[in-house]
């Protein structure tokens, strides 16, 4: 799934005050040095300053091009010699769009090949080598040269100005005369004087030399200035949408309070002077790098306004909606220490609740449209009061609701459903990773913060220190509810997130204690994520047998039997998981409950069959070579004995959900890429089950393992098909929770019988893991799933016996009134009633003519059981409050209710004597 190998990015500090900011365009740091590009290359990190000279432009990895024409503009390459031409010595450098691509770029700019320039960039990898990316500044090196007058300077620096200013030249040679041009021609000495400032109303280029009689002229320096635009205010610029209108242009002296200081190079402002229109969003982001700004501090801002895409996974560009922010070029402060805004207060009365969205972005609404809603409220201080906490707290964020709105969960979590991924989470980022939450906890208080975006999400930008009083909830992690039983059996299903003899001795310990306590050590046990005997260490090593027995003998020591193992090992690197780890699934069982079936093991690349009652293989896999398995786990197949009757054990961990869009993310709906291979292996999995009933109809077969879905899902819906039931479905709805993302609480485990297994099936989800950290004992990121069952063969019950029978064969009348106690009434098709059955004591009913026709209970005596059981019925009218209970309940097309007639005490039951919710409270409902 989306999120497990995610790092978040943190903040450190050294001698030069690196910081890495969860939260800025670039990677930000103070740099009070100028780095050399050796230095640069031997230590490529953090934000700095490079000096050196341009020598080419970057082709590919390690491959440079020195000499023009240049073709590309994006990117420049650096030295620390403008000679040099060995790749281990040479940076990449990256020129966003902008001035310093426009500046610096040698296709525009030839001329710069050779020059000495210092650039201002993220030290980080480009083109797979140490490289500067995200240049944000630059400014020319001039080599002293006592011959040669010094090159022309710029006032204020070239860049967004507000329209009017005045440019004013300069150069340090004293009575050098300085010659410019604004056309983009090349200035000569008959081009004009320098005398005054420049003033710029319109996007200007201004080139410029200085002379001086007995020196050489300086080189041609080229600054270009863009007018800004006036009047704009925060809201403007925001609009009522994703996406700014005034995107890429620039604005003069935006006016707004800093509300919050994420680090020393980006800030939020919000407007104090907001519009009436709540769709447009009165904050917004700024960065400047070291802009000395602090909250309370009313500034004007100058700059290029851009839709930037803050910190995300690898697939960001793609995936993730940008934030709208100023690219300051200049920072005015107007006043300090003021009061800031009164925060918007998020709660039940505003949140949305179900959508995320439904209109593909084609419609902003902001009070149906959670993913509306926060881009209305971006860069603004918002509020959240008495937060509930619905999931453990994860890379130093706590999703939380407002204390009006209610969970769904029974430990105070938000769980999904087909149509509902809960919009009405909110992130906080408290940027504390040490701090301890789980599901259900709260705070008693308010908590502020601003409105950002990043990893896909929307998130309040808040601080730890400020949080008010924090509560813990009553969750505590479970035991199960299965009772062990002599003739039953257990079977449980466990993700133990990358088991192996690396693991921390105190997770084996953990995940034993759950297995011996709190699964009370079921008979069969299906692992998914044991790795090989080695980990993630990439050497070659496939099997998995020591890091299994690691497993049993703690279990062992602390109380549980002696399990044994069986796995098939996979080929190396073939069936995805952690780089090196060979993850796989695998069996514990209690071999002094339950036989493993003869039978020869098979390899990783045989196919399992079923013949004259047993596997071919055993264990076996269920078609290895299938396209649909690539780079994931293959179904491992195991036949079982149990108290002489047999069982067959399916162990799965389908690929994951790695490749789906984000809910909040750019595309709407979230395109759902890797649901493809898991349907294809959902219906490779049910044809191997189809195949084994085909042979055996009365074949006991058990489906178990992480399958990365959902129970609503389209590939567990192929999996089940009509020869399996999902027991997850069967779980409460409060209940129903195997795994929490994002503050989501959702079911990827899962366990599913063949049908005649069902009825004799109890499940159990044990909330251990999902809801808690590993302060609270948490030892994997997933919740164990347990079944138990009986392999027996369902006793056929006896035939109920009645005391009176009435056959109505082409009976026709107004009514039919069955007065006698423990009647049946059978009615064929050629029979009707215009007015109905009535039935006055206990019956049962039957037939075709039920299809047409109205059943009235109006029984007289108290403790009737109406038996509706084996046919479509038109109507059933409860006219009497004296039934207690009416089977077969689902069979009836509609519901009424005579006017004094009471049904809140009737227990309603279905076919297979299974109760079921009133179809009155259902119709209530509707």
């Amino acid at each position: 799934m989306i999120g497990k190998q995610r790092k978040k990015l943190l903040s450190f500090i050294s001698v030069f005050a690196l910081i890495l900011s969860l939260f800025s365009p670039f990677a930000t740091a103070s740099a009070e040095e100028v780095k050399s590009v050796a230095e640069a290359i031997a230590n490529n990190n953090g934000v700095a300053t490079v000096e050196g000279y341009i020598v080419g432009v970057t082709k590919s990895t390690s491959s440079y091009s020195h000499s023009g024409p240049f073709t590309m503009a994006t990117n420049i390459a650096m030295a620390d010699s403008p000679d040099e031409r060995d790749p281990g010595k040479i940076l990449p450098v990256q020129l966003p769009s902008g001035y310093v691509r426009s500046g610096l770029n040698l296709v525009d700019n030839p001329d710069n090949l050779g020059k000495k320039v210092q650039i201002t960039g993220s030290l980080e990898a480009y083109f797979s080598v140490p490289g500067l990316k995200n240049s944000s500044a630059y400014s020319w090196v001039e080599e002293t040269d006592p011959t040669k007058v010094s090159a022309v300077t710029a006032s204020p620096e070239a860049g967004p100005v507000k329209q009017g200013t005045g440019i004013v030249l300069s150069t340090e040679t004293e009575g050098a005369v300085i010659h410019y041009t604004v056309d983009g021609s090349e200035p000569t000495s008959q081009s004009d004087t320098y005398t005054d400032p420049i003033v710029i109303n319109e996007r200007t280029t201004i080139k410029a030399f200085a002379v001086k009689e007995g020196l050489t002229d300086s080189r041609v320096a080229e600054f270009t200035y863009t007018p800004a635009l006036g009047g704009l205010r925060i809201h403007d610029i925001q609009g009522a949408g994703h996406y700014s209108e005034y995107a890429n242009q620039y604005a003069a002296d935006v006016e707004g309070i800093v509300t919050k200081v994420a680090d020393a190079n980006n800030f939020y402002m919000q407007d104090l002077q907001p519009d009436q229109d709540p769709n447009t969003s009165e904050g917004i982001l700024v960065y400047k790098k070291n802009h000395g700004a602090q909250a309370g501090d009313v500034v004007t801002v100058t700059g290029q306004i851009k839709e930037w895409v803050l910190d995300g996974y690898a697939e960001k560009l793609e995936t993730d909606l940008p934030v709208t922010e100023i690219n300051a070029s200049a920072i005015n402060k107007i006043a300090s220490g003021q009061e800031l805004p009164a925060p918007v207060i998020l709660s039940k009365e505003n949140l949305p609740t179900e959508v995320i969205d439904n209109d593909s972005f084609g419609e902003f609404d902001p009070e149906q449209d959670g993913i509306d809603f926060y881009e209305s409220l971006e860069g603004m201080l918002v509020q959240v009061d008495n937060p509930k906490v619905v999931a453990p707290q994860k890379y130093g964020e706590l999703v939380v609701v407002p204390g009006d709105v209610e969970t769904n969960t029974a430990a105070g979590g938000l769980r999904i459903s087909e149509n509902d991924y809960n919009p009405e989470r909110i992130t906080l980022d408290i940027n504390d990773e040490d701090f301890v939450a789980k599901m259900g906890d709260s705070f008693k208080g308010s908590v502020q913060g601003v409105v950002s975006y990043g990893f896909s999400n929307y998130k309040v930008l808040s601080d730890a220190d400020s949080l008010p009083e924090f509560e813990e909830g009553p969750a505590a992690r479970e035991e199960t509810s299965l009772i062990p039983e002599e003739d039953q059996l257990t079977i449980a299903s466990y993700n133990v997130e990358n088991f192996s003899t690396k693991t921390h001795a105190e997770k084996v310990t953990r995940l034993a204690e759950a297995i011996v306590k709190n699964m009370k050590h079921p008979d069969i046990i299906g692992l998914t994520e044991v790795q090989d005997n080695d980990g993630p260490t990439d050497s070659g090593t496939t099997e998995a047998d020591l890091s299994a027995a690691l497993l049993i003998e703690k279990i062992k020591e602390l109380g549980g039997p002696a399990y044994t193992y069986t796995d098939i090992a996979p080929e190396d690197k073939q069936d995805g998981g952690q780089p090196g780890g060979n993850i796989r699934v695998g069996f514990l069982y209690n071999a002094e409950r339950v036989t493993l079936s003869e039978g020869e093991k098979g390899s990783a690349t045989d196919a399992v069959d079923f013949e004259d009652g047993k596997l071919t293989l055993n264990p076996g896999r269920i078609d290895p070579a299938n396209e649909a398995f690539e780079d994931s786990r293959k179904a491992l197949a195991a036949q079982f004995e149990f108290k002489g009757e047999s069982v067959i054990v399916v162990a799965n961990h389908f690929n994951s959900k790695g490749g789906d869009l984000p809910l909040f993310g750019k595309v709407q709906p979230p395109v759902l890429n890797s649901e493809i291979q898991r349907m294809k292996i959902a219906n490779v999995v049910n044809g191997f089950v189809r195949d084994v009933k085909a042979e055996d109809p009365n074949a006991n077969i058990v489906l178990l393992g992480d399958f990365n879905d959902f129970e609503f899902s389209n590939p567990l819906k192929a999996l089940k098909g009509d020869e399996l039931t999902n027991m997850i479905e069967k779980v409460r709805a409060e209940e129903r929770y195997t795994y929490n993302y994002q503050g989501n609480a959702q079911v990827l485990d899962h366990i599913l019988v063949s049908n005649n297994l069902a009825k004799k099936t109890e499940v159990d989800i044990l909330h251990i893991n999902s809801g808690f950290m590993e302060e609270h004992g948490r030892a994997s990121d997933h919740d164990p799933v347990m079944i138990q069952t009986s392999l027996k063969p369902a006793v056929k019950p006896e035939e109920p016996k009645y005391d009176h029978v009435f056959n109505l064969v082409n009976y026709h009348a107004k009514k039919f009134v069955v007065g006698p106690h423990n009647a049946l009434v059978i009615m064929d098709g050629t029979s009707s009633l215009s007015q109905g059955l009535w039935l006055k004591k206990s019956a049962a009913v039957k037939g075709e003519g039920l299809r047409n026709t109205k059943v009235v209970i109006s029984s007289a005596n108290k403790g009737a059981i109406v038996d509706l059981t084996g046919s479509d019925i038109k109507e059933v009218m409860v006219e009497s409050s004296k039934v207690v209970e009416i089977r077969g309940a689902e069979n009836v097309q509609k519901w009424t209710l005579g006017k004094k007639a009471d049904t809140s005490h009737i227990i309603f039951k279905d076919s297979e004597g299974e109760e079921i919710d009133s179809p009155y409270e259902e119709e209530e409902a509707a």
